[in-house]
């Protein structure tokens, strides 16, 4: 843990000081380095206070990469902050999504499970940050791939990459909003007892959820900056409330019980500890999207230095706020075999049920709903970047429509209403088959964490064999990069493999993790489109990067 100094201080250094091949070519970065900082001095004041272009210095990292300024860059660093923070939302979901943790892992299980996972993604967001310095675009990892990985294979790498973050991202956008859905159908179960939730209802809370989120993203696009800083605020202020009412209301546990003693092994798995793994999916699954505000590079002033400050501040600080909200949340679980049996599916409301009234749920659980809606606001934003910025470099079907950006208010219009139009296609499976629909939204584990060891091998393999090709960054990890970037890629390994197991050891159909399916039948489908579309067709922006 020694990196986390140099983690969260986010200095600016002239050397990358990455360590062995790259100290006898750093005099070169250096250089560039020094020339960003006269560059930045040199900006007149309306490009440092900044206009729709962002500063200079954004104007050079675009021409750098070959892209057109197309989107408005509206966000400074407190709404870029604000927005990583809100759209992470880490809290919220540990406390809305946590049935596996309890039930393969118990009291101490989620709390020990969440606490090497927040460690283990803060090797990967490190790694994101810096990436994300060099080459800030609403790309992310596609682009990072085509640029730093081997010429060789930079073309089929990025192309595969691009599919399977549009698939994550997508998959994504349709699990929050599914989860907003289901989280009304069980308040109304708390209000009803005899109401008996249907696959339909909640297909069309998906859709008006949906439909929230396109109204907001197009036609509120102008007032986001400043709703973002609104919404942090709120996302702070319910945390509080949330700990206040569970430490003063809610029967409490003994700390031997919470820490030591309530594991539960609810897959029937042959050892404790395989099935604390296999749980390790919730923490995981609110860990996720972290990266955000990479897609959202392209928006965002002075985006080589303030996108990697959003994305690590805002997980640090999420990742703190979860853990008390973890440790208040055990403390005030009174069984976790009633909790997991709750009519409503939703152990959370179980605890608040034995600590407030009816009315008391469902304001506790309103003030959790409102920050997660807006999460799914955000997510769909992200979502959108990253969809048009691959169909931008041809990597999807319809690339052009896809990628024209609406020339009056400056957004891409038309890759907002298609990951909308997804999110309701998906939802529609759930009306047949909710385990069907869930093991797509699975996906969004999977699928992100391949991109991610993709970008961090490729990274890895220019710092070691190639450091002098890679762009000067300004936000450096110093000499800890190499071995954070190396760490970062085995944790993700680690987690892409447990995700892919189911959550029992006796498989059903009905048990079964069909996510495992789906990401090969999709990573299957896109290389066979490689090599029938892709191949012809996208070239990959590595092709059109200024090697300066």
């Amino acid at each position: 843990m020694g990196f986390f100094p140099s983690f969260c201080s986010f200095y600016l250094r002239s050397t990358p000081g990455i360590p062995g091949a790259m100290t006898s070519k750093a005099s070169g970065l250096e250089m560039q380095n020094t020339e960003l900082r006269e560059m930045d001095q040199e900006a007149s004041p309306d490009q440092k206070a900044g206009t729709t272009l962002g500063t200079v210095l954004d104007d050079h990292d675009m021409q750098r990469m070959g892209k057109a300024q197309e989107l408005k860059r509206n966000l400074r660093p407190l709404a870029a902050l604000s927005f990583a923070s809100v759209l992470q939302a880490t809290w919220e979901f540990i406390l809305i999504s946590n049935y596996e943790g309890l039930y393969n892992g118990g009291l101490p299980g989620l709390f020990y499970s969440y606490i090497w996972t927040f460690v283990g993604f803060g090797f990967i967001i490190a790694s994101i940050s810096e990436m994300a310095s060099m080459a800030p675009t609403s790309g992310g990892q596609y682009h990072w791939v085509s640029e730093w990985s081997s010429p060789r294979y930079q073309k089929f790498l990025s192309y595969i990459t691009g599919w399977m973050s549009v698939l994550a991202w997508q998959a994504g956008a349709a699990s929050g909003s599914f989860l907003t859905g289901t989280i009304i159908q069980g308040l109304i179960s708390v209000r009803d007892p005899d109401y008996e939730p249907q696959n339909w209802q909640g297909t069309l809370l998906v859709f008006a959820m949906v439909l929230v989120i396109y109204i907001f993203n197009v036609y509120a696009s102008d007032i986001m900056p400043i709703l973002n800083n609104l919404l942090m605020i709120l996302h702070v202020l319910s945390w509080a409330v949330i700990l206040i009412v569970l430490w003063a209301m809610a029967p409490h546990r003994s700390a031997k019980a919470v820490f030591l003693t309530e594991w539960r092994n609810g897959g029937g798995w042959s050892t404790m500890g395989l099935s604390v793994m296999i749980g390790q999916i919730s923490a995981i699954y609110g860990s996720l999207s972290s990266d955000a505000a990479a897609h959202m590079s392209e928006e965002v002033k002075d985006a080589a230095r303030n996108v990697p400050t959003a994305i690590a501040w805002g997980y640090f600080s999420n990742g703190v706020m979860a853990i008390v909200l973890i440790v208040t949340y055990l403390f005030a679980t009174p069984s976790v075999e009633d909790s997991l049996n709750d009519p409503t599916g939703f152990p959370f409301l179980y605890v608040f049920k034995q600590a407030t009234s009816v009315a008391g749920v469902n304001g506790l659980t309103a003030i959790i709903l409102l920050p997660v809606i807006f999460s799914n606001i955000f997510f769909n934003a992200s979502t959108s970047r990253q969809t048009f910025a691959f169909a931008r470099d041809n990597g999807l079907p319809f690339a052009k429509w896809i990628s024209k950006v609406d020339s009056r208010r400056q957004i891409p219009v038309n890759a907002i209403a298609l990951s909308c139009i997804i999110s309701c296609a998906l939802s529609l499976i759930n009306i047949g088959s909710e385990t069907a629909f869930n093991a797509i939204i699975s996906l969004n584990v999977a699928a992100l964490m391949y991109t991610y060891i993709i970008s961090m091998a490729c990274v890895i393999y220019r710092k070691i064999w190639h450091p002098e090709t890679l762009p000067p960054r300004r936000w450096d990890m110093g000499r800890w990069g190499l071995a954070v970037n190396i760490t970062g890629l085995l944790y993700s390994c680690f987690a892409l493999f447990w995700a892919l197991w189911p959550g029992d050891r006796e498989v059903t159909r009905e048990n079964f993790n069909w996510s495992v399916v789906i990401f090969t039948g999709v990573l299957i489908i896109s290389i066979g489109m490689y090599f029938v579309k892709g191949r012809k067709e996208y070239i990959g922006p590595s092709a059109i990067v200024q090697r300066d």
